[in-house]
């Protein structure tokens, strides 16, 4: 009898070891995503934690997690098993794991020479307010556009999690929905659709005479190896050849950046080389940090550096509702954190539909939105320069010359050039509950073909 407890002893014992090696290393992914997405859904997009704990962190470990909120303090903790991570909140700047910095180091940043509002602007005529125009584009299919754009807000897969719909046309709005809960003035989480933003400001500093995009990029520690030779334009590509693994459902590389290290851009610097540049496609978020970090280099001071997007991008697109989030380093996070309404990220859409102009003034440089939309060589006609392309037929019902910024979990603006439309969706789906095709299908059927 001794003898067999004895077994059951150590098997249980080496079970339970087994689970705390596995584990132990998910914990900080685990409970820093649960406190950053909590944080900032309740301080930056005003939603209510029982609903984000409910529906946004009910999924995998995550949904295990015991959360605290100090309104206020505006920090977040949350706790499972023996791990806990702290967020903290900052004027501004939205919210932040707190890793490798203390709490003090990261709230020690400049006031925001520029403070975003989600009040809208009634005064002022759609794109520059919100007041819409009392006539509508006539050729428009306005039965057939409602009834897909309804359809899109069902609650049974392929079309589950719809939050907000904008569809622009002739540089109009043409529908808008929301969910319940969630309006014209609720902040939606970028995700990646971050990245093509990021776009837009390499593309400021190439029209400042800051940055040419076909020199290296150079980081520290870079001089004497394969990484000297990689480009501004190889890491927009995501063909830098730089060690990477993107995948949320493990301790990737994105999943180690984004919730266990306070510097993501030097976190990304420091992979070695796999791959000659420019000969292997592989998507990154960790790129896109590396090209906020390096971004820094061009300005003065952090004041400037901070400004910059508001200054430069937000503020002449009217985009006021943003809150653009940074690493504990204090780096922009160009991989994946704005905040912004859907009217704002349909303001986005506008300025690369029309060439980088907003209005009559010129926002990107000649040429720029072309070479945006210019397929990655390694890419096999799916990606641009941190824009999706649709040149592949991935999604075969929608014109071929379709571009997009896309986001986990379902965020997408998709830029249509030659329907002269824009659509911004935004929701929480995961992968395999929402048809994009289908919903893209339908809302196109209400549009003339050209």
């Amino acid at each position: 009898m001794k003898k067999i407890l004895l077994i059951i002893t150590s098997v249980i014992l080496v079970i339970l070891i087994a689970v705390g090696i596995y584990m132990n290393p998910l914990l900080p992914i685990i409970t820093g995503y649960a406190a950053k997405n909590l944080a900032s859904g309740i301080f930056v997009s005003g939603r209510d934690q029982k609903d984000i704990e409910a529906v946004d962190l009910n999924f995998s470990f995550i949904k295990y997690t015991k959360n605290r909120v100090d309104l206020e303090n505006k920090t977040v903790v949350s706790r499972f098993l023996w791990n806990k991570a702290t967020a903290v909140y900052q004027d501004g700047y939205g919210c932040t794991i707190v890793r490798d910095f203390t709490k003090e180091e990261i709230l020690d940043r400049p006031p925001l020479p520029y403070q975003s509002t989600t009040k809208q602007r009634p005064e002022s005529y759609w794109p520059k307010g919100d007041k819409l125009s009392l006539i509508s584009p006539q050729d428009v299919n306005y039965p057939v556009l409602e009834t897909a754009v309804n359809n899109a807000f069902a609650l049974e897969s392929p079309r589950m999690g719809s939050r907000a719909i904008i569809v622009l046309y002739k540089n109009q709005i043409v529908a808008e929905k929301y969910a319940d809960g969630f309006s014209a003035e609720t902040r939606f989480l970028s995700w990646s659709m971050a990245k093509s933003v990021t776009n837009a400001l390499v593309g400021i500093l190439v029209k400042e005479g800051k940055i040419d995009i076909y020199e290296p990029i150079m980081m520290p520690g870079w001089e004497k190896d394969e990484r000297a030779a990689i480009t501004w334009n190889d890491m927009m590509h995501m063909s830098s050849g730089l060690e990477w693994e993107e995948d949320y459902g493990n301790e990737s590389d994105v999943n180690v950046m984004l919730h266990k290290v306070g510097d993501f851009g030097s976190f990304t610097a420091a992979k070695p080389a796999v791959a000659p540049s420019n000969t292997d496609w592989n998507y990154s978020s960790g790129s896109t940090n590396l090209v906020c970090l390096k971004m820094r280099d061009y300005f003065e001071c952090d004041v400037a550096y901070y400004a910059f997007p508001y200054n430069k991008l937000f503020k002449e697109i009217n985009m006021n509702s943003v809150v653009f989030e940074t690493d504990a380093a204090g780096t922009y996070v160009g991989s994946s954190y704005i905040y912004a309404t859907a009217r704002d990220f349909a303001r986005f859409g506008f300025l690369y539909l029309n060439d980088g102009y907003w209005m009559d003034k010129q926002i990107l440089p000649d040429g720029w939105v072309d070479y945006s939309f210019t397929d990655a060589d390694a890419s096999g006609g799916e990606y641009a320069s941190f824009f999706w392309s649709n040149t592949s037929l991935e999604l075969p019902d929608i014109p071929k010359g379709t571009y997009s910024c896309e986001g986990h979990d379902g965020q997408v603006i998709y830029i249509i050039p030659s329907r002269d439309l824009v659509l911004v969706r935004l929701g929480y789906s995961k992968k395999g509950t929402f048809d994009f095709n289908l919903m893209m299908k339908e809302i196109l059927a209400a549009f003339p073909e050209k």
